[in-house]
């Protein structure tokens, strides 16, 4: 074997194939355009280093992103039909969940899990957009039942994420029943005293912004994330008018009262546990006077140092 076939054909293969790089390591922002390397993304918590905007993202990751180290433990959630209508339009309902599950390793749209948050336990019931657009059906109103029930057992607060289109239309009038069947469940939370806080994500919209994603306790939002009922063109065709530019954005729905805060994603887990926080332990009130003391009340460890404290939470 000559130096040309063991030093110089190596080199010309080199040049000539070149390896190809695999297309999952950059992603494009939907917001700029601008490509952003796939570690770069995963290390913002999936939030455009360019222009801010939010990324969508699966429920596994933001329940990893929210509990203490990534820690948490599924709830399960009861069984129900695949099809109780026969449903098909130009593809049967059955292969349309197939393709889901395989997609996104998940039964349906929602995922339940409970673990701890700063120093007490909270369960978590989010909604994936990857399965189905999130669509709510019977699964996901049971999955949503199970969470409230799971949280009325442990004593604990209920945060849910929605990320829907709304109601899966494959169910017909069997997933416009879970908008009532997710109200009450969200009243057993609220009959025990237990908070109930909802993180609205880009998109919450239909059945499922019209029951529990618009009742709880306090609301929350990502900036930019889209919220609404009916979509953009129905409206403007229904009331023959022009919608402003940023109409059923957070930070519209933010200047009009019908949430309490826009929370951008690096700061949303240190923001809950506060809420939930100040939901549970708030602060006693001073004891009023005695009948015919003028002397003023002292409170204990009021004369105290000053303790450094957090800044005050900005609700609206």
């Amino acid at each position: 074997m000559s130096w040309l076939t063991n030093f110089v054909r190596p080199k010309l293969q080199a040049l000539v194939h070149r390896t190809e790089v695999p297309d999952n390591l950059w992603s494009k922002c939907p917001e700029c355009d601008q490509m952003i390397f796939h570690r770069d993304l995963a290390k913002n918590l999936h939030v455009c280093q360019h222009c801010g905007h939010h990324l969508r993202i699966s429920a596994e990751k933001r329940l990893k992103m929210l509990f203490n180290d990534g820690v948490f433990q599924r709830v399960d959630v009861p069984g129900t039909p695949d099809d109780p209508l026969g449903f098909r339009d130009r593809r049967r309902y059955t292969d349309r969940l197939k393709e889901a599950r395989n997609a996104t390793k998940e039964r349906d749209a929602v995922v339940v899990a409970t673990g701890r948050m700063g120093g007490q336990t909270v369960v978590i019931a989010a909604l994936n957009f990857e399965f189905m657009a999130g669509s709510m059906g019977i699964a996901a109103g049971s999955g949503f039942v199970a969470a409230a029930r799971r949280a009325v057992s442990e004593h604990a607060p209920l945060v849910v994420i929605p990320a829907s289109g709304g109601a899966r239309m494959q169910e017909g009038i069997l997933s416009l029943m879970q908008l009532p069947r997710t109200v009450v469940a969200v009243q057993e939370v609220k009959e025990a005293g237990l908070p109930y806080i909802v993180l609205l994500t880009d998109p919450t919209t239909g059945g499922v912004s019209a029951s529990f994603a618009m009742l709880g306790d306090i609301h929350l939002a990502e900036p930019g994330a889209t919220i609404g009922f009916a979509g953009r063109r129905v409206i403007e065709q229904t009331v023959r008018e022009n919608l402003p530019e940023k109409f059923q954005t957070a930070e519209f729905l933010l200047e009009h009262g019908m949430i309490d805060c826009v929370v951008p994603r690096a700061a949303l887990r240190n923001t809950l546990i506060r809420l939930m926080d100040l939901l549970r332990n708030p602060r006693p009130a001073a004891a009023p006077k005695s009948d015919g003391d003028d002397a003023e009340l002292q409170i204990p460890g009021s004369n105290d140092k000053a303790q450094p404290e957090d800044p005050p939470l900005q609700i609206g």
